[in-house]
């Protein structure tokens, strides 16, 4: 795992290349570092900005004389953060920044404050769920108390009619869907007992259809209480989707570049500024912003399943600057409660809306333009959001159910505390991203 979206946030205050212990890089990573400003800054520039002789500089390139440490500090002010990554590597990197001692032994303590950024980082969070799923998988079933006894894999009708119709999300209501998923459970899984080794079957089996088909039973089972949470958790983190691939890289979010795109837009396309504008506040996704612009009806009145709440579509806080749009969509959908926004958008929004937009159209206008895609602005909304609110809060306001589980009298909690939180994260939005472009 790379180490330095975990390590360069430990201390905000101080530049990351006064943390780089020099004494424990190697002769040719400082060398390298040395090549590396030279090449920036011209020869003669390089010997000005490090306060050597030329003579001394060309010995320490030449390989003739070690280059001393005071040098690489100050050669390191020089370079940029991702520069000296590419320069060192995994290991030297863990030595220079203290994580990892000159005789190889971990500093424990400066090793757990970093599994602590977890607690506020959901990406890596996700990395180091699956890190100690895949190589401490039996010490994790001991800790949890998971068990399978007596567990036996049977295609029913109780199934079938789990699958078209009790499923949370994407219910298989296609018939040959559902004929092609019973085929391979008949096949591969009747009558098997649930077991560490036919989980490890199924995660490396060819077919990665055969995944999909067992996760939902592992939800049935699940659903009638046949297995615990422990154990349906465990499972579920153990074997992916079809089309699951964990992607523990961080995203490479430039605010600059956000900042940009904000600005070009405003001046350039104010229909695709306001869809912007939009998530980022709110952290929906795309598709459901553009069919909230396309379904705008702000004043009619609805009532919210599973609660005793009825209230107009559009409810607006004057007084704390800003709103909230009820879209309601759940079911097979990717859900999408409530949809965000300030006042400010408001006003942009009303001058549009409704109106049907080409989510295409506007993905190749950014990429025409080198701006940041849209299908981004829900990463940067969270990444800014949980900074300034619990993350159970944030995840209701951009209806990430997936990871929530909501009663209807914590609906009703959550909705409260939501309208309570949200105009900080408005105002730090402000501070951050939108400074220059309200």
């Amino acid at each position: 795992m790379e180490v330095r979206e975990l390590t360069l946030e430990l201390d905000s205050d101080v530049e990351w290349y006064e943390r780089v212990r020099v004494e424990a890089l190697s002769d040719d990573v400082r060398l390298s570092i040395l090549r590396a400003v030279k090449n920036k800054l011209g020869f003669n520039g390089a010997c000005s900005a490090l306060g050597i002789a030329k003579s001394s500089l060309h010995r320490y390139l030449s390989g003739k004389r070690k280059v001393p440490g005071d040098v690489v500090k100050k050669a390191l002010r020089y370079l940029g953060k991702e520069e000296f990554e590419s320069i060192v590597s995994s290991w030297d990197r863990l030595r220079a920044l203290g994580v990892v001692r000159g005789d190889g032994v971990v500093d424990y303590g400066l090793a757990l404050k970093i599994l602590g950024i977890a607690s506020r980082d959901e990406y890596l969070k996700n990395a180091i769920l699956n890190f100690v799923v895949r190589e401490f998988r039996d010490e994790l079933r001991k800790i949890l108390g998971i068990s399978f006894a007596g567990i036996k894999l049977e295609w029913s009708m109780d199934f079938e009619n789990f699958l078209m119709e009790r499923k949370k999300r994407r219910k298989v209501k296609d018939p040959e869907t559902l004929k092609y998923y019973k085929s391979l459970f008949t096949r591969y899984l009747e009558g098997k007992e649930l077991s560490e080794q036919l989980i490890d079957y199924v995660v490396n089996h060819p077919n990665k259809w055969l995944r999909n088909v067992f996760r939902h039973y592992i939800q049935y089972l699940y659903f009638r209480r046949r297995i615990s949470p422990e154990t349906f958790g465990w499972i579920m983190e153990v074997v992916p989707s079809r089309s699951y691939k964990l992607d523990v890289r961080p995203y490479r979010i430039d605010f600059d570049d956000v900042k940009r795109t904000l600005e070009f837009l405003k001046g350039k396309h104010e229909v695709y500024y306001t869809i912007y504008r939009i998530m980022l506040e709110s952290g929906s996704r795309f598709e459901h912003v553009l069919r909230m612009i396309e379904t705008w009806s702000p004043s009619e009145t609805v009532e919210i399943p599973g609660t005793s709440i009825a209230s107009r579509r559009l409810i607006c806080f004057n007084d704390r600057g800003f709103c909230r749009y009820y879209l309601g969509l759940r079911g097979s959908e990717k859900p999408c409660e409530w949809v965000y926004f300030s006042i400010d958008t408001l006003k942009l929004l009303r001058k549009i809306a409704p109106k049907h937009i080409n989510r295409h159209q506007v993905t190749r206008y950014a990429k025409r333009h080198s701006l940041v895609l849209p299908k981004y602005l829900r990463k940067v909304s969270w990444r800014l959001m949980v900074t300034t609110m619990g993350g159970e809060v944030a995840r209701f306001i951009q209806s990430r159910f997936g990871e929530l589980k909501v009663s209807e009298a914590r609906y009703e909690d959550l909705l409260s505390e939501s309208d309570e939180n949200y105009s900080k994260y408005l105002e730090y939005l402000s501070k951050t991203l939108l400074c220059t472009s309200s």
